[in-house]
């Protein structure tokens, strides 16, 4: 049984590095990616090694969708050099930032940052991969939260994300005479350094957060890190064209 390979974007901290630790344990093979932090993206490799599996670290900056054609031929040749394989088996599109910003103060600025990352990064990323993806493969989308529910300071945020649900039904459709399933996760609100940690570091702010959730408290990165395994795993293999709602039932 050949063994699965996943790519997933911005691995070197938060969410990502947690979705593919939670992959490696599950035996798949990891390619990351980071922008800046090359030192956390070794150390990140070196774990996923130490847990018997194999892992490659590429650098990408995803507002950058003119660098998109070399980096598919990068991974083309660490398909080939590392893992052995021509094609690889799931492609999570996780890296992002956060923006908050009341709708009247937003700039252009503003918005086109978020529209580079959160929409153009993630389509264009897509587009120039494609070949690169196992016939019978995954894709899955980082949406969020914010789409479902409404708080000030998030408009262009959550219109972003938004715009990656619609386009990941709309890739279901096309892509499935592939037999590629794509699908989206939508997480609510999780401990990481995600919005300066505001979540994860203030205890105020963990307590408030908290209160709305069914739950009763906010998430962890495990939370959603296990809930990546379970979606791209062959059990889910029926599940296409959907948003999972990862947020422990927030503001419901």
């Amino acid at each position: 049984m050949t063994t699965k390979i996943a790519l997933i974007t911005g691995t070197s901290r938060g969410l990502g590095r947690n979705m593919a630790l939670h992959l490696a344990k599950r035996g798949v093979h990891i390619i990351g990616t980071y922008r800046s932090g090359a030192a956390e993206a070794e150390a990140l490799r070196q774990e996923i090694e130490a847990l018997g599996g194999k892992a490659s670290m590429l650098a990408l900056d995803v507002t950058d969708s003119k660098s998109f054609p070399a980096f598919a031929e990068k991974v083309a040749a660490t398909l080939k050099t590392h893992f052995g394989r021509e094609r690889f088996d799931f492609l999570v599109n996780n890296a992002g930032n956060g923006l908050f910003s009341n709708f009247a103060d937003a700039t252009e600025e503003q918005f086109e940052s978020l529209v580079s990352t959160h929409l153009r990064g993630p389509v264009f990323l897509t587009q120039k991969l494609l070949s690169c993806i196992e016939n019978g493969g995954r894709i899955l989308n980082v949406s969020s939260g914010f789409v479902r529910f409404t708080l000030p300071g998030y408009s262009l945020y959550a219109s972003m994300k938004a715009a990656v649900e619609v386009l990941t039904r709309y890739l279901a459709v096309e892509l499935g005479a592939r037999g590629i399933r794509v699908n989206a996760i939508a997480p609510g609100a999780i401990a990481t350094d995600f919005g300066g940690g505001a979540v994860r570091d203030n205890d105020d702010v963990n307590a408030y957060v908290a209160k709305g959730i069914a739950l009763g408290r906010v998430g962890l990165p495990d939370d959603v890190g296990g809930a990546v395994a379970a979606i791209l795993s062959d059990d889910m293999g029926w599940a296409n064209g959907t948003t999972f709602d990862i947020s422990g039932g927030q503001l419901l």
